[in-house]
């Protein structure tokens, strides 16, 4: 059996990774793009101070900000970030951008902080199993290249920067932001509408979402309510695996085998690579978090899903380490776990199903 899916396809048919509920009592202005290699959707609710003509300006606005980003770091076309690697790996120093500087020093920290298991800089191993690709091959890598590339110990940490100049001593490091450029990009749009006056916003790249004010665009509104998608979705009627709601200044991130990958012989292989073993990881279907409002709260509810998820059965202590409260689970026996936070604010969608909740 070889079956292979792209996140573009899967949202098509599937909705989103999150669905969007209904959205009170007016219909939001709405656009939608594809970028970042997913479906884009951008919600303005109407409300006292901004007109139509002024929210569609805004929406416009921001998704020509998602498609300046995706050609500046875009991994496997040409942009800054290829230039970069190509500098890295032969060995050169570059003078880079000071946007792509402060993107890489961030990166460093955040992955530093989840012991690497998320990690931008083993761009590398992604191509060797061939998720730097607009369509997915069904093939498996010569075990030989990941075991030579796992000698050579990439990872973002070994990049310097000075001055502006980037460099590395490891020339088997190759930047790859895809698990990352989303969440960045949710911060951005929310400063970019927040200064064109819109205060209740829903912005939505592929299953990570931010929210600003509520759906009801009123003071004291019902809150924008989400749906998680379950990971084997087509076994449910496509319905969502659960519903929370989505308060002011607050991102949803989920991470999942079901996004990018390919299947043969009866094994899924996910882009969501173990840099420990230079494999896809295996133990985990999904991991959504949230993260509450303050600052990068985009960009961490997209970065930090990742080592969340790798950690596998160790999931729990990993969010605890990244301080990230409100964690839901879903394994490869298809259990469901949750800790204490997330607990509270879900509604449970799928029929008889029983969580475990972690205190």
């Amino acid at each position: 059996m070889r079956r292979v899916r792209n996140s573009f396809a899967l949202v098509l048919t599937l909705s989103l990774v999150l669905t969007l509920a209904a959205c009170g009592r007016q219909e939001p202005w709405r656009r939608e793009a594809y970028v970042f290699g997913t479906r884009v959707e951008i919600l303005v609710q109407r409300s006292d101070g901004i007109d139509e003509k002024s929210a569609n300006a805004a929406m416009a606005e921001v998704l020509q900000e998602f498609e300046r980003l995706h050609r500046s770091y875009h991994a496997w076309q040409p942009s800054e970030l290829s230039l970069l690697n190509t500098a890295i790996a032969e060995g050169r120093p570059l003078q880079v951008s000071v946007e792509l500087a402060a993107l890489i020093t961030e990166a460093q920290k955040i992955a530093a902080s989840g012991d690497y298991l998320f990690d931008p800089g083993i761009g590398k191993m992604v191509a060797l199993w061939g998720f730097q690709s607009d369509e997915i091959v069904a093939r498996l890598p010569d075990p030989a290249q990941i075991n030579s590339l796992l000698t050579q110990y990439p990872s973002i940490a070994n990049m310097s920067i000075k001055d502006g100049i980037v460099s590395s001593s490891n020339r088997a490091v190759a930047l790859d932001f895809g698990g990352y450029l989303k969440g960045v990009a949710l911060d951005i749009a929310a400063s970019k509408l927040r200064v064109r006056g819109v205060r209740h916003a829903l912005i939505n790249i592929g299953g990570n979402v931010m929210a600003l004010g509520n759906r009801d665009g009123v003071e004291g509104g019902k809150a924008w309510r989400v749906g998680i998608q379950h990971p084997r979705a087509e076994q449910h009627g496509g319905l969502p695996l659960a519903s929370l709601d989505l308060r002011d200044g607050e991102a949803i991130g989920t991470s999942g085998d079901y996004h990018r990958f390919f299947e043969l012989n009866g094994q899924r292989y996910c882009h969501l690579i173990d840099p420990r073993t230079g494999r896809p990881t295996v133990g985990t279907q999904s991991v959504t978090i949230v993260i509450p409002p303050g600052p990068n709260a985009g960009m961490r509810s997209d970065a930090l899903s990742k080592p969340i998820f790798i950690a596998a059965d160790k999931w729990y202590e990993m969010g605890q380490r990244l301080g990230v409260d409100a964690v839901l689970r879903v394994g490869a026996d298809n259990t469901l776990s949750t800790t204490a936070a997330m607990n509270s604010r879900l509604t449970i969608e799928v029929p008889d199903l029983k969580v475990g909740v972690r205190k």
